[in-house]
């Protein structure tokens, strides 16, 4: 699933620590991962010694991941806002689960620490068809166009990194992340624009599945940093 490509990416810069917002069949999340560790193991199930497993080797991953049940319809910002107590008062990054990117993880998270606002958001160059960011000199965000024009405007890409104060900004279940939160932030001068200039791709139509899958396929998938690259963090 595109969920297992995101994590890899996060893991690759150590980051394996995940808590992940739950929506309609939300269940099957819930399964794939009940069944990860044995999917990914080499094991034997001895039936003519009290019924024990032994598992001789696994590839799994040191992985964390805490599975929220966020409501079938609650809006991205009210889905955030649930899993605050998972998050503690600690800063941490959130990302959407429908893309991939190569992005940077570790200059990501430097760059948010350096500038010292309450909230980064990975920005991307597309052709077209999404809502355009408006970035200052500086980078900091100024604020939001509703209608793209595929002109080299830089679009919200997901991959943020944000301080528990973000969660001021959200008032409840009905909250559109990207409206009230992310304005809100932008307004106040606390948001800031991170340009990531390589490989971006959300999977929003058939199509985009398709693209991604013979990407994929074909071995030379641009977010494979794990098989690439090695990193110190």
């Amino acid at each position: 699933p595109i969920l297992w490509h995101i994590m890899k990416l996060y893991s690759h810069y150590g980051f394996n620590d995940f808590v992940i917002c739950l929506g309609y069949k939300g269940f099957y999340i819930k399964e794939y991962f009940a069944h990860y560790f044995l999917h990914e193991s080499d094991v034997t199930f001895d039936f003519t010694s009290d019924n024990q497993l032994v598992t001789h080797t696994h590839t799994a991953e040191p992985w964390k991941v805490t599975l929220v049940n966020t409501g079938v319809d609650t809006m991205t910002g009210g889905r955030v806002k649930r899993i605050q107590q998972y998050v503690g008062n600690e800063p941490f990054m959130l990302t959407y689960g429908d893309g991939v990117s190569d992005v940077n993880i570790s200059d990501l998270v430097k760059q948010h620490q350096l500038h010292g606002r309450l909230a980064t958001v990975t920005t991307v160059q597309p052709s077209g068809r999404f809502g355009a960011l408006d970035i200052g000199t500086n980078n900091e965000v100024k604020g939001f166009q509703e209608k793209p024009k595929g002109d080299g405007s830089w679009i919200n890409a997901g991959f943020f990194v944000l301080q528990p104060e973000v969660f001021d900004y959200i008032s409840g279940d009905e909250t559109f992340f990207e409206k009230e939160p992310l304005e809100g932030l932008a307004r106040d001068g606390e948001l800031f624009g991170y340009k990531h200039n390589g490989f971006w791709q959300p999977m929003d139509t058939l199509r985009d599945k398709n693209y991604l899958e013979d990407l994929w396929a074909s071995g030379k998938a641009p977010w494979k940093t794990w098989a690439t690259k090695s990193v110190n963090v």
